[in-house]
């Protein structure tokens, strides 16, 4: 693979190449799914988090919560430092220390040490947005929304699987098989980035560490598109956790009471809504992005009609999922296109800035569903689904004066 990838490789590592190489595209994205799911293999497994720890089901959601908080402060603590080092060591030391992460979470016996191995976690994830920013600086312009759409459309593909991944070798050996299969994993794959990863040479300015920090909220202050568009991240990943989180609380109870293997198998429904959405980069690139983000919105608020009756159809439910996670990930990959380009030289910082509003849109969501289901049960979640996708429409539309695509 080493040497098919370099011969792929039109031009020296130093040099920009006008186009990526296929197979280094699909290697970040799996990187990126690999590293993102594990943030997210805790959703399916709440009700057994909750045994395992004596958690009650009506605060389980805080084990997802802390991953979101860490996973946010590593966004603004740790990618920024995409813009100041050496990108490629920092992407192979952030996956290590994953691995070493994923085995504190495995072998946790007491519910401060599972807390502890999820803060860091969910503070080492961050690696995806490295990789995003690094894969957006090897893009050529005309092409860099389709790339960025393929990343990451691994992103979400990640977040999907794991809940069939953990689903499947919960059921098959108990879940702290899940995390200690996915180090093994990690490390597999740093092994291979060690061999195939290029190094791009880059002009960067001294930064003292706390200016680094401090230039994300300045970049918030000076462009309005990154702060529009990070409003919209906030928003529609609060949606994508508000179902993902508590799904497995109805699927896994009486009268259904599903296998953790089917309830993961409700991922593989939602990676045909993310594989859709893929080309909402390439849309964005020849300047539909406001198009794409307008229907993909009013989307997201039907995905939560077809939802709510998950008690009544299954079928329903799919239908909902399709459609909700076609729309989070077609906006997501919209906003990306939109707002790397806006500073070329501060790129990680830029991801960083968009990133920390999507965790605590993903923070929110968690806690909320699962506060939610406990009082008002699944139609109480769809209704809080549907009113926060209703939001993000509003908002979209009144901020459309200030955009230019």
């Amino acid at each position: 693979m080493e040497e098919e990838l370099k011969q792929e490789w039109d031009a020296p590592a130093i040099n920009l190449t006008p186009s990526i190489p296929r197979a280094v595209t699909l290697l970040f994205a799996t990187a990126c799914g690999m590293s993102v799911a594990n943030i997210y293999f805790a959703q399916p497994l709440l009700d057994q988090l909750s045994i395992a720890f004596t958690i009650d089901l009506s605060i389980i959601g805080v084990v997802i919560t802390i991953t979101q908080i860490f996973y946010g402060l590593g966004l603004l603590l740790l990618v920024p430092l995409g813009d100041l080092l050496n990108q490629r060591r920092l992407i192979i030391g952030q996956m290590l220390l994953s691995t070493t992460a994923l085995v504190i979470v495995g072998t946790a016996s007491y519910s401060i040490v599972l807390f502890t191995g999820m803060a860091l976690v969910g503070l080492l994830a961050v690696v995806t947005q490295t990789l995003v920013a690094f894969a957006a600086t090897i893009a050529s312009p005309t092409e860099r929304g389709r790339v960025v759409g393929i990343v990451t459309s691994g992103i979400v593909i990640g977040i999907l699987l794991a809940r069939t991944f953990a689903g499947l070798l919960t059921d098959l050996a108990g879940w702290r098989t899940v995390y200690l299969v996915s180090a093994a994993v990690m490390l597999i794959m740093v092994c291979l980035f060690l061999k195939v990863l290029p190094t791009v040479e880059r002009e960067v300015k001294s930064l003292p560490y706390h200016q680094l920090i401090r230039s994300v909220f300045t970049l918030l202050k000076q462009e309005r598109t990154l702060r529009i568009r990070a409003i919209l991240a906030m928003l529609i990943f609060a949606d994508f956790s508000i179902l993902w989180t508590s799904l497995v609380l109805p699927l896994s109870a009486p009268p259904l009471a599903l296998s953790h293997s089917v309830i993961g198998a409700f991922g593989l429904v939602g990676v045909a809504g993310a594989l859709a959405a893929a080309r909402a980069g390439r849309l964005a690139d020849r300047g539909y992005a406001q198009r794409t983000t307008g229907i993909a919105l009013a989307l997201l608020l039907i995905s939560w009609l077809f939802i709510s009756y998950l008690e009544q159809s299954l079928f329903a439910l799919i239908v909902g999922i399709v459609l909700l996670d076609l729309a989070v990930q077609a906006v997501h990959v919209t906003n990306q296109a939109l707002i790397l380009p806006l500073r070329t030289e501060a790129r990680s910082r830029l991801t960083a800035g968009y990133m920390i509003f999507y965790s605590i849109g993903s923070a929110s969501g968690s806690i909320a569903s699962t506060q939610i289901y406990a009082h008002f049960g699944w139609k109480g979640v769809s209704f809080l689904g549907a009113s926060i996708s209703a939001l993000a429409i509003l908002f979209w539309a009144t901020t459309l004066r200030f955009t230019k695509h």
